[in-house]
């Protein structure tokens, strides 16, 4: 290119842009507003820099003359006494003071006395201190100021602080460059603006429509600025996407049901599966457990009924139906509270008792199983009696149950151990054996409903696995807790029951209230029993006769009635399911016939608290549940006494 064409080139471009200025006024009013916009913060920046390097002078230089004045006073008697202890704490202070980089303080003849240092700043010192004003020097400000005391001369003390006015100055240039570039920006925002009034909404709703095309955000939305035909055009398009929003959130929605449906239903068709696998095992193992107990009963049963059997072998047949009835009594009962916990209808009834009799109680119960395994338990209590307001039938319960478990999985010839301690307003019951352990990933689930270790499956009578579970909840019904450890399988286990005892209790008899009896019956009372089931009804008169009372029994509420109106009975033992008439009706019916409260008991299958309740309601004065023992006839007898007529 020659010089000729380069200023061609120049004169055409100087011309068409003025042309393009001259023929738009909204060109000349962006050039004006430009160019007084730029000189007038030009102005405003220079003299807003050299005002504030003035002012920063000036208040460094008053700033450190003040810290040097105060040093001066505060290190005049450090250098009059000779403490460079002193005066070198007095400049450590200086710490806090980021700005001061070094510290000095000279005698009278100007020797170093004491010196600071900032962390990082290695400059020397002067040698000698000398009073004279401020001074700038290689980026920093130093001073020297005189310690006077007494208008005598002391020493001096030596600063050097940062001096950073050439930092300032830049970070100062740096912000009014960006007002400025800010400022000339908005002038030609506002310009633009006119221009932007068309194409910037069209713009906006092309760059929403692409964003949503792109990331499937319909949430986005384009921004109206106009009120004419464009800001129409942005209207409708929000509301478009507004509908498809919509409709994508319900389609989200339905597809987070659909999927948690499934999820329910995948986890329901697992725990179904489960609670089946569950239920099989606990059938296959209620059936093994009945069996067992009935196969040596049957045998029992053969061997009475065989003409030429022994008398000691008659005997031993007896003591294994009685052992093996109990058996299957503990099992139904089990089944019974298991029903109870499952439906939050477990309960206790508390009364002041004694915690030996409890445990003796318990202890009687496994000791023909303790015996047969040939183990060793031994029983530690308080030597002091420890009286608690609770339920004795239910805490023999739960002790039965451990010292059951623990013999069970203990082996022949081994040891169990119970012990109890009062520990305060509590009463820690401790039951220990040196059995097979408990597997440490067993502990967690060891108070499960149906939980049994794997190696009980081969030991006769394991029990259905809810010893442990009905055990923690009538711990909990007492206000206590239960716990159980295990170093291992091989390592024994030990439970650990804790229940709450008042202290006013413990070692006394303050507080026991007895409950005030009737006189016990010896014999000779008249007793109506009535019972659909005619064997049960003939053994339990039987076994009345044997106690020397006098029995009337009926089989329906018309017998009973007929019987009682003749009988005049002191006792009654109704059955709750008679045929026609029920024995709640039929206890209302033999009050207003005999025209006495004689005591009613009931004796049913059914032992569900609402059965209890209802029957109360109609007037019976106890409540047994089949099978009855002798031993609960006798003393529901005593405890209810008698009503001679």
């Amino acid at each position: 290119m020659t010089g000729s064409e380069a200023q061609a080139r120049m004169r055409k471009f100087l011309r068409d842009g003025t042309l393009g200025i001259n023929r738009s006024v909204r060109r000349k009013v962006l050039v004006v507003v430009l160019v007084t916009t730029f000189v007038a913060l030009l102005v405003s920046a220079g003299a807003l820099l050299t005002y504030e390097a003035r002012n920063y002078r000036e208040f460094l230089f008053s700033d450190v003359t003040t810290q040097a004045d105060i040093l001066a006073r505060t290190s005049a008697p450090a250098v009059a006494f000779d403490d460079f202890a002193s005066a070198e704490a007095t400049l450590a202070m200086l710490s806090s003071r980021p700005g001061i980089t070094a510290a000095a303080v000279y005698d009278e003849a100007g020797e170093l006395f004491a010196s600071y240092r900032k962390d990082g700043h290695d400059e020397p010192l002067p040698e000698h201190g000398r009073p004279r004003g401020p001074a700038v020097e290689n980026g920093a400000l130093t001073l020297f100021h005189p310690i006077v005391e007494n208008n005598q001369l002391l020493g001096t003390v030596y600063l050097r602080a940062q001096y950073e006015l050439a930092d300032r100055v830049v970070d100062h240039l740096l912000i009014l460059g960006a007002v400025m570039l800010g400022s000339l920006l908005v002038a030609t925002a506002v310009s633009l603006w006119l221009q932007g009034t068309v194409t910037h909404p069209i713009l906006a709703v092309t760059d929403v429509a692409q964003r949503v095309v792109k990331d499937r955000d319909f949430d986005l939305r384009a921004t109206r600025t106009t009120r004419d035909e464009i800001g129409t055009l942005v209207d409708a398009f929000n509301a478009m996407l507004t509908e498809v929003s919509e409709r994508q959130r319900a389609l989200e929605e339905s597809n987070r049901r659909l999927k948690k449906e499934t999820e329910e239903r995948r986890n329901a068709e697992i725990s179904l599966r489960l609670a089946d696998k569950h239920k099989d095992e606990f059938l296959a193992t209620l059936a093994h457990e009945l069996r067992n107990p009935l196969a040596p009963m049957v045998n029992a049963l053969t061997l009475l009924r065989s003409p030429g059997t022994a008398p000691e072998t008659a005997q031993r047949a007896k003591e294994i139906i009685d052992r093996q009835l109990t058996h299957m009594i503990r099992l139904v009962d089990d089944l019974l509270d298991v029903s109870r916990i499952s439906r939050g209808k477990l309960t206790i009834r508390r009364e002041p008792m004694e915690l030996s009799s409890v445990i003796q109680n318990a202890v009687d119960t496994v000791r023909p199983l303790v015996e047969r395994e040939q183990q060793v338990l031994t029983v530690e209590v308080p030597d002091r009696p420890v009286y608690m307001h609770a339920d004795p039938v239910r805490l023999s319960q739960v002790f039965a149950n451990l010292l059951n478990n623990a013999s069970r999985y203990t082996q022949a010839g081994g040891r169990i151990d119970l012990s109890a301690v009062v520990q305060g307003n509590s009463v820690c019951i401790r039951v220990r054996d040196n059995g097979k352990g408990i597997a440490g990933e067993d502990l967690p689930h060891i108070f499960a409903m149906f939980t049994q270790q794997q190696e009980a499956a081969v030991r006769v009578q394991a029990g259905l696995g809810v010893g442990l579970a009905l055990a923690r909840r009538l711990v909990e019904l007492h206000g206590g807790s239960i716990e159980a450890e295990s170093e291992g399988p091989g390592c024994g286990s030990t439970f650990t029951v804790r229940l709450p005892v008042k202290a006013a209790l413990t070692g006394g008899t303050d507080g026991i209230r007895t409950r005030p009896g009737r006189e016990p019956v010896a014999s000779g009372a008249r007793i109506l029993l009535v019972d659909d089931n005619v064997d049960f009804a003939t053994t339990l008169a039987f076994l009345l006769e044997q106690l020397g009372h006098e029995v009337r029994v009926a089989h329906d509420a018309a017998g009973a009635l007929a019987a009682a109106a003749e009988f005049r009975p002191n006792f009654a033992f109704l059955d709750i399911g008679l045929p026609v008439v029920d024995g709640y009706e039929l206890a209302r019916r033999l009050h207003d016939l005999l025209k006495s409260d004689i005591p009613l008991v009931a004796i049913s299958g059914w032992g569900q608290e609402e059965d209890r309740r209802r029957a109360r309601e109609a007037g019976f004065a106890s409540y047994l549940v089949k099978p009855v023992g002798l031993d609960s006839i006798r003393s529901t007898l005593d405890s209810l006494g008698t009503r001679r007529g």
